[in-house]
């Protein structure tokens, strides 16, 4: 299996006030995600995936997400713990954080790329050593704190089978659609509302 890692510390909170809410056709190319944290359902593939089991030691599954990791707190992002991904065909790891209304408009809070493979961790307000942060729905890179108190909030962990070109991460619907291409295994964490 290969040593464990934890992310680095980078303090990558760029926190932002309220992200643009974009149609769901925006990112449209995410739906092949299967629902599990992105907008719409299917499959990446015709083969069914692996799944990755995602917790939290700030939150459980379907339960509020606390006020700290929302824009009325200053903490950044909650930290995060992966396993079962299948170290063999895993070159990397993505993390999308989303959301998305009762109209199905969507919003991404974060997106997470390139993240080693042997990393099984993400600690609080953190970017892993060598990761990339694509942009997201405000037309940032970096962790947009969610706003919606009544919303549920998704942190999707994917096993990739490569990394992805960092440049892609320029455009978030590019971003999307490369993850969901190459995603092998899966899994997410949801958060019901804000504390």
């Amino acid at each position: 299996m290969g040593q464990r890692r934890t992310a680095g510390r980078d303090g990558c909170g760029g926190r932002m006030r309220c992200a643009l809410r974009v149609p769901a056709a925006a990112v449209a190319a995410a739906a092949t995600l299967a629902g599990c944290g992105i907008v719409g359902g299917g499959s990446p593939t015709e083969r069914s995936l692996d799944q990755l089991s995602v917790t939290s030691p700030s939150f459980r599954d379907q339960t509020p997400l606390p006020a700290d990791y929302s824009c009325a707190g200053k903490v950044g992002n909650p930290p995060l713990r992966w396993s079962g991904v299948p170290q063999k065909e895993t070159r990397s790891i993505a993390l999308v954080v989303d959301a998305n209304d009762e109209q199905g408009a969507a919003e991404v809070h974060w997106v997470l790329f390139n993240i080693d493979p042997l990393t099984t961790e993400l600690a609080q307000n953190s970017v892993p050593r060598g990761a990339q942060q694509g942009v997201t729905s405000t037309g940032r890179p970096g962790y947009s704190a969610p706003c919606r108190r009544d919303e549920t909030y998704r942190f999707s962990v994917y096993a990739l089978d490569k990394k992805l070109d960092p440049k892609r991460g320029e455009r978030l619907r590019q971003t999307l659609d490369d993850i969901a291409q190459h995603t092998i295994a899966r899994g997410r964490l949801s958060a019901t509302h804000i504390e």
